[in-house]
């Protein structure tokens, strides 16, 4: 069974030259700006998880293309994909029945046995097709995925998740089943997330004045705008990595529990979270960081009626 790739010509282009010249040109943007802002070069050693956007590619393509070039594809023989679910609810994780998902520039297999090991513990969900393929958390990570290992594509397998509206108990339970994945450094594990979905067709205009002063609600105080909406929207999504950085599952709790910041796949980085603490545990795993490298914003909100969607990448090293 395929998953087809539903969402090309829209989200992205379905030509095969065309989407192949497009990221290209993210890479080779990202190289140079990387290169020039940080003096280091691609990729970057030790990096065993990326979490990068999900948007149309004209938005946050380029974006994406900084957590894709950070991954060393040498030893990597298994993709790991995370997703928040945007259409379906869902209380829990599901993975995907097909064989093969879909992209304009090729397939990409399934594994199989380690799909029908995680539902073997009894904790996972099957996906039904349709849900599987209106999804497109996961689509939009495919390209990127094929075209960094287009050189052993027939050598890699992918093993999908679909994270639901899940608890902390449940995050933390599956961050426990899929340590032991993350401890092999034969396994790549890819987050699909966006970050702030600001504006009022969002239902979030949360702001701050300045960074010493709490938040208001602009829905409420209108009058109150001072520094630029977009710079309080960065200044959010910055107290979130950071956060994120200190590698503390409860912490990301809090921050989500104080701000509400409307970070879409919050579910599957803290499932990633989970994971990396669980991973702590052992000494030898004990040696991990996160980054971020590279933040967006798909347009500067300067008025309250603005509206915007933020984008980054970020590559977690355990070494």
């Amino acid at each position: 069974m395929k998953r087809a790739a539903t969402h090309a010509g829209s989200w992205y282009t379905a030509n095969k030259t065309q989407l192949t010249n497009e990221l290209h040109s993210y890479f080779n943007k990202a190289e140079k700006e990387f290169t020039f802002q940080k003096h280091q070069s691609f990729p970057i050693k030790g990096v065993r998880a990326i979490i990068g956007p999900h948007a149309g590619f004209r938005y946050s393509g380029p974006t994406a293309a900084f957590a894709y070039k950070a991954v060393d594809t040498t030893n990597i023989k298994r993709v790991f994909l995370l997703g928040p679910s945007h259409h379906a609810y869902i209380d829990g994780c599901c993975l995907s029945k097909c064989d093969v998902y879909e992209t304009p520039l090729g397939d990409i297999q399934l594994d199989k046995e380690v799909l029908n090991e995680l539902y073997n513990t009894k904790k996972f969900y099957w996906m039904r097709q349709n849900v599987d393929e209106e999804e497109h958390s996961i689509e939009m990570h495919l390209p990127f995925i094929y075209e960094i290992f287009k050189n052993k594509i027939d050598d890699i397998k992918l093993v999908p998740i679909l994270v639901g509206s899940t608890t902390e108990v449940k995050e933390r339970m599956y961050g426990g089943l899929l340590a032991k994945y993350l401890e092999d450094p034969e396994n790549l594990f890819i987050i699909s997330s966006d970050f702030c979905h600001w504006g009022t067709r969002f239902r979030y205009t949360y702001y701050t004045p300045s960074d010493d002063e709490p938040a208001i609600d602009l829905r409420v105080q209108k009058d109150k705008i001072t520094r630029p909406i977009f710079e309080s929207i960065q200044s959010l999504d910055f107290r979130g990595i950071h956060v994120l950085e200190e590698l503390s599952f409860t912490k990301f709790q809090s921050y989500l529990a104080e701000t509400e910041n409307t970070i879409c796949g919050r579910h599957p980085i803290s499932v990633l979270m989970a994971a990396l603490e669980k991973l702590s545990e052992k000494r030898e795993f004990s040696n991990q960081s996160l980054k971020c490298i590279k933040y967006d914003q798909s347009s500067q909100c300067k008025r309250y009626h603005d509206s915007s969607v933020s984008y980054a990448s970020i590559y977690i090293k355990i070494e």
